[in-house]
């Protein structure tokens, strides 16, 4: 069965409470045999969100994990900004509640020292942080991060145990950046599928640093796991990829609040 690392909750998903939102995202995952998703972030999405909107945010994953506890893990979304409140608000998710890594989008890079005091948290917890990325022709936003911030902060905390998001997007110049980083590893969410991305990630970094995302529903199901099925890789890596991985990493704290792994 499949595990997936990157999946959201939106208004067009079909139900009109968040719960009914969630079951028709899992119904259609699981068409394709994606037994677990990671999701994160609300029905509210902002690129700098307040302490209050973290809060609305997260309240509203934790409503749809509780209503799918078999099938969805929540990350705790967090701004670096507000490092407090970000403290308090993986405090209450994660220490005290079901969810289990983190979440960081653009509101600011990762490699500034506000994220210190979240990485060290979240190593003592034994969670994942995933890291949205992205190498943009255009230039990036302003707090967004690019592989290269995300292998400072690998380096500053080796212990912890960080994902690139999106493979950096452009993904050949982000490969080389985090391969000397064994605690970083790559989600292949989110950008078209391309010949040849899985089976560089796996030659760049090896097979176990790389995981199966779809970034659904902004983002097919199908086409995102075309990217693993397609590649010319071994059944044993697709393996890894597709739900080992993931579910190595999660485990320590799954099995800590008691979910099956």
């Amino acid at each position: 069965m499949i595990w997936d690392l990157h999946t959201h909750l939106t208004s067009y998903l079909r139900g009109d409470t968040i719960p009914e939102k969630a079951g028709h995202l899992l119904e259609v995952g699981a068409r394709l045999g994606i037994e677990r998703m990671c999701i994160f972030m609300g029905m509210k999405w902002e690129r700098d969100p307040s302490p209050e909107s973290l809060r609305e945010q997260n309240d509203d994953i934790l409503e749809a994990a509780a209503a799918h506890p078999q099938s969805l893990t929540g990350f705790v979304y967090l701004n670096p900004k507000h490092v407090d409140a970000s403290l308090d608000e993986l405090k209450r998710c994660v220490r005290d509640g079901p969810m289990a890594g983190i979440k960081l989008w653009v509101a600011h890079r990762c490699s500034e020292p506000e994220l210190d005091p979240i990485v060290e948290y979240a190593t003592e917890l034994g969670i994942p942080i995933f890291q949205h990325t992205w190498l943009k022709t255009s230039g990036n936003l302003p707090g967004e991060s690019t592989p290269a911030d995300v292998a400072a902060l690998a380096k500053r905390h080796p212990e912890a145990t960080l994902v690139c998001g999106h493979s950096g997007g452009k993904w050949q110049e982000a490969f080389p950046v985090i391969r000397d980083c064994p605690n970083v590893s790559v989600g292949l969410a989110g950008f078209d599928p391309t010949t040849n991305v899985t089976e560089t990630a796996v030659r760049e970094l090896g097979a176990d640093r790389v995981l199966f995302g779809s970034d659904a529903p902004g983002r097919s199901f199908a086409s995102q796991l075309g990217k693993v099925s397609g590649a010319e890789i071994s059944d044993r890596d697709k393996e890894k990829i597709l739900s080992g991985n993931l579910r190595k990493i999660l485990e320590p704290a799954l099995k800590k609040k008691g979910f099956p792994v």
